[in-house]
């Protein structure tokens, strides 16, 4: 399930102080869990995870920033 190894990625690479708290809806980068540095990473993973290249004009806000927004859009990709 792409949400569940999502969430684990983050989990496990990033700060996140209550790991059951994280909603699927929340803001990856307005609650400070990834900064922009960090999305590099996320996108590295979605890409080697997911076998496809993020084009430049994706890399927005409404495809990555949340676990939500992130499975829409690998299962729009992968679809």
């Amino acid at each position: 399930m792409i949400a569940q190894a999502v969430r684990q990625f983050i989990v496990t690479n990033f700060y996140v102080p209550k790991p059951a708290e994280l909603a699927d809806e929340q803001s990856l980068l307005d609650s400070g869990i990834v900064d922009s540095t960090g999305m590099f990473e996320l996108i590295a993973f979605i890409e080697s995870t997911y076998g496809f290249k993020i084009k430049d004009e994706e890399m927005v806000p409404e495809n990555l920033d949340s676990i939500a927004h992130i499975t829409a859009f690998v299962s729009a990709r992968t679809a």
